[in-house]
């Protein structure tokens, strides 16, 4: 029987027509009974009852979100699920204006009322922590009238992303090209990096390269003007409440210094002659005179074995044999039929992610193309989605919604152990043992190094806007080239449109300073990784303890907890350390030993 590779959304919502309903039923509901309750926080009746309500509203109206989210990332030109989605927003927005009074009004309760309050009501203790962030930022909550004028331009913040999004997925044309074989082919953002990595000659990576950043090319103007509106639209935001930067206001909530985000571009940044040492190697290995960014995708040594998507989850599972029961039956129960959507498609959304929270079920979407990569990509997403199991099986509603900054600490675990799992497996031929290495080489740069560099690019354009200065397409494509020569050790400028690379990266646009994450997360699951593999006492325990944390506690404290202290430029140059020892394992094997 064959194995359905579609998400069933129907186990969300059984219909349209459910949806639908839920959210009018919703509507009715929530805004009338926020409402209600202006004023009154200071009586502890409707104290409980405000928090009564916000849980039904963060359970119901992230399922609505998530539904009209994942129905629309499935097919970005069907009109009727764009619509959907826009509901949900426009819902959301009126909440936050309706909800504008709460956060003035319990930061004037005090600290100390509100502890006595829940000192006298334990059935609302699982607010204690959400609170206790929210006077963190006690400073910049402004008045009520203030954060209702604020709540009604909310949409307009997110105008940059959707209007990305509508570019560069809903209105984007792939382009065809001819390879020197003759063969034509589709390129597509989807696809274009397994076409790369089956190109057999430099002309033909050119033209597919190419062929996919003239889109950015044609719209770089529009691009521009995009990205400028969502970096505004965080300087407005910072100047309205008060931060001494954009950079602080994002990391605020989850108390992550400053010092920690400095602190990693700058070791990166001046550590990273280890990545210029890898190109040179590639360059010399096949052959090129200069190594360029597209050719990052050939492998160093090919192989022909192509995965389908059962081999590449019994892979997974297989990777993770000797890890506790507990941990492998949440591994299968996140893969089940219905709750992975598998293959490329019209109008489907790019990449890969793992959606879920408040008390439903996670769902994967990929793009499987059957490569070695998705396989990994699998074993990452999967990561996500044990992770949100164990947050929702430990914590109450409204803490299971875990941070950013741990969330990529459970997939890159995945990825890691999977690595070693390959490499381990075995006998393993020459080629084999390149194509390994090479990977476990490109899983550093990717995760540490790439995002590094896209996280010190964010860092430079907000410091550039909160000078007042210009920002248009040639000053963000100058300052990427800049970053790519410290980094990569390469001018992207003779690669005539790679300085538009930021255009491509959607994080930029939909999640700004997200992608610092992955870098700490990877250095934080490395070291977590490496005390597993060590077999120090209950260290995959602690590992698991941190995961059933939620987001109960603050994130650095929960990882340090787990066994890493992230504040230190010792746990970064670790990752360097590793990077260098790889680079110098695979300058050996490819020139020393045939």
């Amino acid at each position: 029987m064959p194995v359905n590779t579609n998400w069933d959304v129907s186990r969300i919502f059984k219909s349209e027509e459910e949806f639908l309903s839920r959210l009018e039923t919703l509507r009715k509901e929530a805004l009338p009974a926020l409402s209600s309750l202006r004023g009154k926080l200071s009586e502890d009746e409707s104290l409980h009852a405000y928090f009564v309500l916000e849980r039904k509203i963060s359970k119901e109206a992230s399922w609505l979100y998530r539904y009209a989210s994942m129905k629309s990332d499935l097919d970005r030109k069907n009109v009727e699920s764009q619509t959907d989605l826009s509901k949900v927003i426009l819902f959301l927005q009126d909440l936050e204006t309706q909800g504008a009074f709460a956060e003035p009004e319990l930061i004037a309760l005090g600290k100390e009322k509100l502890e006595a309050y829940f000192s006298a009501h334990p059935e609302d203790q699982d607010f204690r922590y959400p609170m206790i962030k929210l006077f963190r930022r006690e400073d910049h909550v402004l008045s009520e009238k203030e954060e209702k004028i604020l709540g009604d331009y909310s949409v307009l913040s997110q105008s940059g992303a959707n209007l990305y999004n509508q570019l560069s997925v809903s209105d984007y044309v792939p382009g065809h090209i001819t390879l020197k074989n003759g063969k034509e082919v589709e390129v597509s953002l989807s696809n274009w990096t397994a076409l790369e990595t089956e190109a057999t000659t430099e002309e033909d990576r050119k033209a597919i390269f190419l062929s996919l950043y003239s889109y950015f090319d044609r719209h770089k103007n529009a691009y521009g003007e995009i990205y400028k509106t969502v970096v505004e639209a965080q300087l407005a935001e910072m100047k309205a409440r008060g931060y001494e930067s954009i950079l602080a206001e994002h990391l605020s909530e989850d108390r992550i210094p400053v010092s920690l985000y400095e602190t990693l571009i700058r070791t990166a940044s001046e550590n990273a002659e280890p990545l210029h040492k890898y190109y040179r190697i590639r360059a010399k290995a096949l052959g090129l005179d200069h190594h360029r960014s597209y050719d990052r995708f050939v492998p160093l040594a090919r192989s022909e074995r192509k995965f389908t998507y059962e081999e590449a989850r019994n892979t997974f599972f297989d990777s993770i044999s000797a890890f506790p029961e507990d941990f492998q039956k949440k591994a299968r129960e996140v893969t089940k039929e219905g709750y992975v959507d598998v293959y490329p498609a019209s109008g489907k959304t790019t990449g890969a992610y793992s959606t879920g929270g408040e008390d439903m079920h996670p769902y994967i979407l990929m793009n499987f193309n059957g490569q070695l990569e998705d396989v990994f990509t699998l074993a990452h997403e999967s990561g996500h989605s044990i992770h949100t199991l164990y947050s929702e099986e430990s914590q109450p509603l409204v803490l299971q919604d875990y941070t950013i900054f741990v969330a990529e600490i459970a997939s890159t675990f995945n990825e890691q152990n999977l690595l070693d799992y390959l490499l381990t497996k075995g006998e393993l031929s020459r080629n084999d043992r390149i194509a390994l290495l090479q990977k476990s080489i490109d899983q550093i740069v990717s995760t540490f190094y790439r995002q590094t560099l896209f996280a010190h690019y964010e860092y430079l354009i907000s410091k550039l806007a909160e000078k007042g200065e210009p920002l248009n397409y040639t000053v963000f494509s100058k300052t990427m080239r800049d970053l790519y020569k410290t980094y990569y050790g390469i001018d992207i400028e003779e690669e005539e449109l790679k300085p538009l690379v930021w255009a491509y990266i959607p994080h930029l646009f939909n999640s700004p300073f997200y992608v610092y994450q992955y870098a700490t997360s990877f250095t934080a699951s490395m070291l977590l990784y490496e005390n597993v593999r060590q077999g120090k006492k209950d260290a995959f325990s602690r590992y698991v303890g941190m995961l059933r944390k939620g987001g109960s506690e603050d994130p650095l404290d929960e990882v340090k907890e787990a066994g890493v202290d992230l504040t230190s430029p010792d746990a970064y140059l670790a990752v360097v350390r590793r990077m260098s020892s790889l680079v110098d394992e695979l300058e050996k094997l490819l020139f020393e030993e045939k």
